[in-house]
């Protein structure tokens, strides 16, 4: 595909090219300092556009809610699946990332024939008699991809305000658990929470305790 199609366009040609139904998968939060990592598998219905879908960094919160809420209402599938903090930490961000996919994608019910996989990392092991399609920057070119990234954005948006809830010291609300000025500023001021990835969080941790002098680490 030389030209530059439209979202839904680049789809259809896909679906019809590899003769089956095509999945979009995407992930939101591999590179947050907490929280998990949540991905998304979304199955369109190939006579339904949806107004708006887009690469989801690309879009206002605002725009990507109202468009969570026209993908679940319209779409054939949807799934949605989590690499918990501990799998980060104890297997390593992509294999969590990709267990997220796996589970999102174990979510959709609708029959499926390609999974599209923004990114150029397979999943592995795939699903018997199915077939997957890597997708560098798949979230710009792929509607299925585009909505997964909104679900998938969303879904830990939301999250991430909830556990703002339960650690209302670091920000979530406003950063989602990104490594924001603010974000570093209050574990440097806090230390880390449970849902923080320590790995990620080493080098600050370590510069933090540089700055302290030995009588300040005896107090903290």
């Amino acid at each position: 595909m030389s030209e530059k199609l439209d979202l839904f366009e680049f789809d259809r040609r896909l679906a019809a090219g590899l003769a089956g139904p095509v999945i979009g998968i995407d992930e939101a939060g591999r590179g947050c300092l907490a929280g998990p990592v949540i991905a998304a598998a979304v199955l369109l219905d190939e006579d339904t556009r949806i107004d708006g879908v887009n690469d989801s960094k690309k879009l206002s919160p605002k725009k990507r809610e109202e468009l969570f809420d026209a993908i679940m209402a319209k779409a054939r599938g949807v799934g949605i699946g989590a690499g918990s903090i501990e799998e980060i930490e104890s297997r390593n961000i992509l294999r969590a990332t990709l267990m997220a996919m796996r589970r999102a994608i174990e979510q959709i019910d609708a029959a499926w024939d390609v999974a599209l996989v923004d990114g150029n990392r397979s999943i592995e092991p795939f699903f018997p008699g199915k077939r997957q399609l890597t997708v560098i920057d798949g979230d710009a070119q792929s509607a299925s991809i585009a909505a997964a990234s909104i679900i998938a954005k969303v879904t830990r948006d939301r999250l991430m305000r909830t556990l703002s809830n339960e650690f209302p010291a670091y920000g979530f609300e406003t950063h989602k658990g990104y490594g924001t000025a603010l974000h570093m500023e209050r574990i440097r001021r806090h230390g880390l929470s449970p849902v923080h990835r320590k790995s990620f969080c080493a080098n600050l941790v370590a510069q933090t305790e540089l700055m302290l002098s030995p009588a300040d680490t005896a107090i903290h």
